[in-house]
């Protein structure tokens, strides 16, 4: 095999690979000779397939993945003999001008560009701390009280905290919604579902009374028709019921997997769990912090277009499948992506960077804490750890994330930073 490399750029390199057409069709003839002797074909015995059967079913796969093959030793070779530091996939396209007896391509390679020094101490890093408190405990055993509440009916006029059930007739530039019939809804007093106006008027109302509010609704509206427009409601109050919280005892702190039912058992697992929760929002505002001091320091450097334009796309796809998930169409173009793009390619060559130049390794004991982690969450961890290990992919993005962390944290110590002490609230709040 022929490999020679050309710079069509500053961080572009042309790839051109000549395989031997014989040497192509030798190892395809082997492979399929290896196939003949095991595979079953229907109306042949095993072993006995005739090599022109099998070439017709798997001459075009086979040959697909040798030359497949053949072309990821020819690049690496070039990226070793070259010293390159390919960032992002190559493309590869057939070539042209093959000679008789050749298989020609050709690969467009981008580099990670040329950062200059890296001195982590010139930058200013704000490290956020916050540990978790008895109030944060009870707090979320309150939550967790909240989220098994039952409601009882009651006979008496509604006030805040209340759930109720209404019927609704709206009329707006003489529409009346909906056109027929009344529109039944259910709402939290003081959730905020409903309008102020609304909700001030339905405090105090007895079951079975009815009311009339005006409401404007904001120019923002989603029905264009409406938008600023003022709705008359009438409404009538059909049911009130109080919410009665259930009580901390054993059986609703097993009904939490809790075995032993005991209440200090159970506030410490909550405590580990908001542990768990609060390690994760720090990192994660660590590592917006440094990404930020990075991008800012570096802002100038040449970035890999494709790169960025793929890094574009993949943020583009993103938003637009959430707001397939909302009911709606994204409206944005690429260009409302790309400087987000481009800064989260910058950042990711960089921690690549400074991984490699400092000799950073993955450690495994960071790598298995934080999958025990993750898998701690699931109420069959082992399960969720056997399934990472079987998965290679999915092993891939933990181990990513895992170096990315170690880098974010190596940089905060060699750069100087300040600490900003938070209240958990504050430190979980994205």
């Amino acid at each position: 095999m022929q490999v020679s490399v050309e710079s069509t750029g500053n961080l572009e390199r042309r790839v051109i690979l000549s395989l031997p057409a014989g040497d192509v069709e030798s190892q395809v003839s082997s492979r399929l000779r290896e196939i003949a002797q095991n595979v079953r074909i229907k109306g042949f015995r095993p072993g006995k397939v005739p090599t022109k059967v099998v070439e017709q079913r798997y001459g075009g796969q086979v040959r697909a993945e040798i030359v497949d093959a053949m072309l990821r030793q020819g690049l690496e070779q070039a990226v070793r003999e070259h010293e390159l530091r390919v960032a992002g996939l190559p493309q590869v396209a057939p070539g042209e001008d093959a000679a008789e007896g050749e298989l020609k391509y050709v690969a467009s390679v981008e580099l990670v560009p040329d950062f200059g020094e890296l001195d982590m101490s010139k930058l200013e890093v704000v490290r956020h701390t916050a540990e978790v408190t008895d109030a944060d405990v009870e707090r979320m055993l309150e939550n967790l009280r909240l989220q098994r509440a039952t409601w009882r009916p009651v006979e008496r006029a509604a006030k805040p905290g209340d759930l109720v059930n209404l019927e609704i007739v709206s009329t707006v530039d003489g529409v009346r919604m909906p056109a027929e019939g009344v529109e039944k809804s259910s709402t939290v007093l003081g959730s905020a579902a409903l309008y102020p106006e609304v909700e001030s008027a339905i405090v105090g109302m007895q079951p079975g009374e009815e009311k009339t509010q005006d409401v404007t609704l904001p120019a923002d509206w989603p029905v264009a028709q409406f938008a600023g427009k003022t709705v008359t409601s009438s409404f009538k109050l059909v049911s009130v019921a109080e919410q009665v919280l259930p009580e901390v005892d054993a059986a609703f702190i097993r009904s939490f997997g809790v075995k032993s039912g005991d209440l200090d058992q159970f506030k410490a697992e909550i405590r580990a769990n908001l542990e768990r929760e609060l390690k994760g929002a720090l990192m994660n505002r660590l590592r917006r912090e440094v990404g930020e001091k990075l991008v800012a320091a570096y802002k100038d450097v040449e970035l890999p277009p494709r790169l960025v334009e793929s890094e574009t796309q993949a943020l583009m796809a993103s938003a637009a499948e959430d707001a397939r998930r909302r009911g709606q169409t994204l409206q944005a173009g690429p260009e409302a992506f790309r400087e987000a793009a481009r800064k989260r390619v910058l950042v990711g060559l960089l921690v690549g960077e400074i991984a490699r130049r400092n000799e950073l390794r993955l450690d495994p004991a960071r790598l298995n804490e934080t999958l025990r982690l993750i898998a701690s969450t699931y109420e069959q961890p082992e399960q969720v750890i056997a399934l990472y290990r079987n998965d290679p992919q999915l092993m891939q993005g933990l181990q990513a994330r895992v170096m990315e962390e170690q880098v974010i944290d190596w940089i905060a110590e060699r750069a100087q930073h300040t600490e900003q002490a938070l209240s958990f609230q504050e430190a979980i709040s994205q």
